[in-house]
């Protein structure tokens, strides 16, 4: 078994899907529109064939992912060496993202950052 890929809502599709292509070298297919309920996507491919998919649609609600609550928190990308998380922190950091922590290594031994990118949804990154 294995997770086909993670869904995330957003009032800002083609943002968010511009944000995974130009950061994480992510590939975008055609964008889906359902014409009738307004539902549109884009299934977003990376090298080693993980897959997320953005989606919108008319009545999303807003909520503040940057609370501690239950449900998903971040969405983990894993990059190969501290050196590639210091310098796509930076690179965030510089384009106008809020790092919430990192660079840093956790008390379990993860080297790791954590942003807050469009709509206030975390990604972490990881060496």
């Amino acid at each position: 078994m294995k997770i086909d890929h993670i869904a995330i809502y957003t009032h800002e599709l083609e943002n968010m899907k511009d944000f995974f292509v130009k950061y994480f070298n992510g590939t975008a297919g055609d964008k889906y529109h359902n014409t009738k309920s307004g539902f549109m996507s884009y299934f977003i491919s990376f090298e080693d064939n993980t897959r997320i998919e953005i989606m919108t649609r008319p009545e999303l609600n807003l909520s503040d992912k940057e609370k501690i609550g239950v449900g998903y928190h971040h969405l983990p990308f894993s990059l190969g060496g501290r050196k590639k998380v210091d310098k796509l922190t930076s690179e965030l950091s510089k384009d106008g993202y809020n790092v919430i922590s990192g660079p840093r290594t956790t008390g379990d031994g993860y080297y790791e950052s954590q942003i807050s990118i469009i709509e206030g949804n975390i990604i972490e990154i990881t060496e």
